[in-house]
């Protein structure tokens, strides 16, 4: 594995939650603020399963910042691959923006039931991502 892509992201556990803030009035954000913002937000272990809430895909090489496979030295569009992008909901915590990973875009549906999983981002680093659940895998949990 590589290294966190920002090591505040995810916890380090055995298995891995992403870490969003519990406000003082309750509310839980996502990802946890920083600096003079925390103050008075608790660390909060989000929910390693979610439902989908809404998708698309994307199709050509972002902009920069993106530093993800394509844009390194020596590469370009050609080398870009197509992923999938969703907002996950963490039922009574928040909706996530998250890539969807081991489904096809025809895939994907309203509800589908999803889980926390870190893939490889680039060569370097590696990144959050959710994955569908195998439904004998859902009835388990």
């Amino acid at each position: 594995m590589g290294e966190m892509i920002d090591p505040d992201l995810w916890s380090d556990d055995p298995k891995p939650h992403l870490m969003g803030g519990k406000l003082p009035s309750g509310e839980v954000v996502f990802p946890m603020p920083q600096g003079d913002a925390a103050r008075g937000v608790e660390p909060y272990k989000l929910s390693r399963h979610g439902k989908l809430w809404s998708w698309t895909t994307q199709g050509f090489l972002p902009k920069e910042p993106y530093e993800g496979p394509g844009s390194g030295p020596g590469e370009g569009p050609p080398d870009f691959v197509p992923f999938l992008l969703g907002y996950v909901e963490l039922p009574g915590e928040v909706i996530v923006e998250s890539r969807i990973v081991g489904a096809q875009l025809e895939d994907l549906h309203l509800d589908m039931p999803l889980e926390f999983c870190i893939v490889p981002f680039n060569e370097r680093y590696d990144t959050f991502a959710f994955r569908p659940i195998a439904q004998s895998q859902e009835q388990a949990a």
